[in-house]
């Protein structure tokens, strides 16, 4: 029975309604999936959102990896509603944040048991960086082609992407490398021919271009805005031993990644990693502002960041906010979601996999649990990408079939939240396989 219910056109007049009275008073910049579908969403219910039309739409966004209980969680919505009645914000040490710091430390790797708790991405990427720099006593920082640490002006300069042009100028003391995206190599070559030429160039760019004075490198085990690339395993961990043997720290940003997202609690444990510093958010709310930087005792004292109100922030783990982040990895724990994530990834990567053979545009499949990749091409055999208006034509298809997806760009993500069933999974994979049909008869 089919879980999408499309009542009027997409959008509908409600919607449009609704838009047209945000648009005198909205200033642009926002997110572009909202605005290109042009509907305004009422309410959701587990992996389904129901816009103000009444139509219902399966979610393989999750507010790009953030909804991870998806919509509507009794459980959730109890725990944070009983602590709103209560007390809703202070710094005060309260049950609620104790819990909260008990099953963070249940769930991370090795000893990385001490956390600081922010509100924002950028924040967290921010305070982990002042941490570095504590630690070690050194100032510059390595990260990577396709990185996406924040929007701030001090993480920016951390972006591996064109989309920072404009906005200079950047700090100084940061330097960007290739990330191994073995499907449009950087260096033109294979990973079977390759012998990690990517892990090399690091270490001649720190060699040649640094000043000697390196605090950290910084990456996303598994790129998320890149396009959920993931690199080889032996390259992460090349990137570790390099950061100690240069006397840094080596930092995971588990923003997109962490608390179930991969199949795992961590996507550095795909890598075989253990980091010295993580910095998580996301999911880790289920959808309220709840992020956090994670270390070890011995490089979470290190002056000045351990001085008092160095590190801490006025939002970060108040009460509401811990009520919610411990509701979120309650339920995560109890209903299985980081195995249920590797289960129905499973499913859809292999769903997407068998499409290949008769969609052309299907270039490139990839995934860890529900963190799954697609490249969108014009040429297999070339690999030229998707051009971006014709990716928004397939973006409409899937809309306009109840799928809510991120087609709008030639490097596809699928991230729906955690509690996706195998039901949604397929009905899911069956409207992208429609939606491709009708894409690539209509001269695509």
């Amino acid at each position: 029975m089919s879980q999408v219910k499309l009542l009027t056109e997409i959008p509908g007049p409600k919607s449009r309604a609704i838009v047209a009275r945000e648009k005198p008073y909205l200033a642009p910049g926002t997110q572009w999936v909202w605005q290109l579908a042009g509907i305004a969403m009422d309410h959701g219910k587990g992996a389904l959102l129901t816009d103000a039309d009444g139509n219902t739409y399966l979610d393989f966004l999750a507010g790009i990896c953030v909804s991870s209980l998806g919509y509507g969680h009794p459980g959730y919505a109890q725990a944070i509603a009983e602590q709103v009645a209560r007390l809703h914000i202070g710094s005060y040490a309260t049950e609620t944040r104790a819990r909260l710091l008990e099953q963070v430390a249940a769930l991370t790797p090795g000893d990385l048991k001490r956390i600081q708790l922010y509100s924002g991405g950028a924040e967290a990427v921010e305070s982990a960086l002042r941490l570095a720099r504590s630690a070690t006593g050194a100032f510059e920082v390595l990260s990577f082609w396709g990185g996406f640490h924040g929007k701030t002006a001090g993480v920016l300069n951390l972006m591996g992407s064109d989309f920072k042009q404009g906005l200079g100028p950047m700090l100084p003391g940061t330097f960007n490398a290739p990330y191994p995206d073995c499907y449009r190599c950087p260096f033109k070559t294979t990973l079977e021919r390759c012998d990690l030429l990517c892990a090399e160039f690091v270490r001649e760019k720190l060699r040649y271009e640094t000043s000697g004075k390196l605090a950290a490198i910084i990456m996303e085990p598994i790129q998320g805005t890149a396009g959920n690339v993931i690199p080889p395993a032996p390259f992460v961990q090349a990137m570790r031993e390099l950061a100690h043997e240069k006397g840094a720290l080596f930092i995971c940003d588990e923003m997109i990644t962490g608390f179930g997202r991969t199949g795992k609690n961590f996507g550095s444990e795909h890598m075989g990693v253990v980091p010295d510093l993580m910095t998580v958010g996301k999911g880790f709310g289920a959808g309220f502002p709840v992020t956090g930087v994670i270390a070890s005792d011995r490089i979470v004292n290190a002056e000045p960041w351990s001085k008092p109100s160095f590190s801490s922030s006025s939002y970060g783990g108040n009460p509401l906010a811990a009520a919610a982040a411990a509701a979120s990895l309650r339920i995560m724990v109890e209903e299985k979601l980081v195995e249920n994530s590797a289960r129905i990834g499973a499913l859809i990567l292999a769903r997407l996999t068998a499409m290949m053979e008769k969609h052309p545009t299907l270039g490139d499949v990839r995934g860890r649990g529900l963190l799954i990749g697609v490249d969108l091409v014009a040429d297999r055999k070339t690999r030229a990408p998707l051009e971006k208006k014709r990716c928004e034509r397939l973006y409409l298809e899937c809309l306009r079939r109840g799928l809510l997806t991120m087609a709008y760009s030639p490097r596809l993500r699928i991230n729906p939240p955690l509690c996706l069933d195998e039901a949604g999974a397929h009905e899911g994979c069956d409207i992208f396989d429609a939606a491709l049909t009708a894409f690539e008869q209509g001269g695509n």
